[in-house]
């Protein structure tokens, strides 16, 4: 009895860290959805720690000494920026999972002595232990590095199209801060939301709106960000040398989402593909498995 329940835990675990893993896909209309959503409002420190899940408050005890081990390292930051994330509760999971990966083996260990006088010795729990805290140690950052990757593509997505509305603006006759500001005006989503708090801060300090753009996409690690600053840094404020430079960052940002949204597809393609084989391979073996067996039960 306690073999089955074992096996069962063991499968409920497994299926539940591959659901973990490789989420399902969400529909288009959610996705639209969230889009087109307003920016949501920031939240209160008390009242974060207020929703806070139990496991998290729980694993708040080893935030630092997770920070001991060198974490938040500088790209799991800026993951955490891009997500909206708060830094504490991230930790706080990551030390959850490595208890929880510490505690598993010996649990496991210890019912099988209770209820099938199993013996496995101390070194079976201790390497299994260790082995597995590493493991699910990282899983929360696999999970948010994809979310980031998301966030990042959406916001090179909504910059593309603020720059395409900019270069029409400025062909119109209207100066950079005006252009800008009727381009962002437009797109929805939290990456618009992001660039439209950019040029705001920039016209209340009365700077370059390039500069904020630069800070944003460092923050964010954006890199079409930091060009776009850089390239309209050393292009200055005239309006045909902005409208030049602005009109070749959109025609390179829409030639990488074009290569990008290829590179996607053929993957799609190539991952198509092995459900094929495994099929063919499986064929195979069912045609050639009796042979076999009628062979050697010859010899």
């Amino acid at each position: 009895m306690i073999v089955m329940l074992l096996g069962a835990l063991f499968g409920a675990g497994a299926t539940a860290l591959v659901y973990g893993l490789r989420p399902p896909r969400p529909a288009l209309a959610d996705v639209l959805a969230a889009l087109n959503a307003p920016v949501p409002p920031a939240h209160s420190p008390a009242r974060d720690a207020g929703e806070m899940e139990w496991a998290t408050r729980l694993g708040l005890w080893g935030v630092p000494l997770v920070r001991a081990l060198g974490f938040p390292t500088k790209s799991l930051r800026a993951d955490l920026a891009v997500c909206g994330a708060d830094e504490e509760q991230h930790l706080a999971g990551k030390a959850v999972c490595a208890m929880t990966a510490l505690v598993a083996p010996w649990a496991a260990v210890v019912l099988l002595h209770l209820g099938a006088d199993v013996a496995t010795g101390w070194w079976v729990p201790l390497a299994g232990s260790l082995a597995l805290a590493a493991a699910l140690f990282f899983v929360p950052d696999l999970s948010l590095r994809r979310q980031a990757e998301r966030r990042r593509r959406e916001m090179r997505h909504t910059l593309s199209l603020v720059l395409d509305l900019t270069v029409i603006a400025l062909a119109g006759g209207a100066g950079v801060q005006q252009a800008l500001t009727q381009a962002i005006a437009a797109p929805q989503g939290w990456a618009a939301g992001a660039l439209r708090h950019a040029l705001h801060i920039a016209q209340l300090t009365r700077t370059s709106p390039w500069k904020h753009l630069g800070e944003l996409g460092r923050q964010l690690d954006v890199t079409d960000l930091v060009e776009l600053s850089s390239t309209l840094s050393l292009a200055g404020s005239e309006g045909a040398k902005v409208r030049g430079s602005l009109g070749a960052k959109a025609r390179a940002m829409r030639r990488r989402r074009v290569s990008e949204a290829d590179g996607a597809a053929q993957a799609a393609t190539e991952q198509m593909s092995l459900p094929v084989v495994g099929l063919f391979a499986a064929f195979l073996l069912l045609i050639g498995y009796p042979a076999l067996a009628h062979v050697l039960s010859m010899t």
